[in-house]
């Protein structure tokens, strides 16, 4: 279960404040696209993605985008939202994306992927050897493959949490404020 483990678990990435990263030595986060920052019908950023990604960069947080979908759509989002990017980036498996990291001058210590997917997020970013955020997906809709890898996930997901391997990414703060 281990490289099915993540780090941190949100409900989705808006709630995630630059302060959190920061105070956990992430300067970069890797985020996957789809249904993790935006519908995989979304072709274009909101004003609300664009807003957390300047707030992000604001903190001096560089943010990339990592997507498995097709490169026409992750170019046009990824260039419209002012980040580098890379498509067909074949989650879970890592290859590409320590290239891409690399070419990015990433270093592995101090970057967080972000995901809403056990089987190719989280596993991929076990492998790469970086932290992990699992989120839930942004909306019901997922495409066609993503629905099969949803079989998994749900039990995978039910088993964490009754281990208790969840850790909420604020559940450090709270424990702080209650005591």
């Amino acid at each position: 279960m281990k490289k099915f483990t993540p780090n941190y678990y949100a409900k989705n990435i808006y709630e995630v404040s630059a302060d959190f990263y920061l105070k956990h030595g992430i300067k970069i986060l890797l985020v996957d696209l789809d249904n993790t920052l935006a519908s995989y019908r979304e072709l274009e950023p909101s004003d609300t993605t664009i807003n957390f990604v300047r707030n992000l960069e604001k903190a001096g947080i560089k943010v990339l985008l990592a997507s498995n979908n097709s490169g026409k759509r992750v170019k046009r989002y990824g260039e419209l939202l002012g980040v580098p990017y890379i498509s067909g980036a074949r989650k879970p498996f890592a290859f590409k994306l320590r290239k891409f990291l690399k070419e990015q001058g990433a270093e592995l210590s101090s970057t967080l992927m972000v995901g809403d997917q056990i089987l190719t997020d989280v596993f991929c970013g076990n492998t790469l050897g970086v932290k992990i955020m699992l989120t839930d997906k942004l909306v019901e809709e997922d495409q066609w493959t993503t629905r099969i890898n949803r079989l998994l996930d749900r039990p995978l997901r039910n088993k964490l949490r009754a281990k208790g391997k969840l850790k909420e990414w604020n559940e450090d703060d709270r424990e702080l404020k209650e005591n």
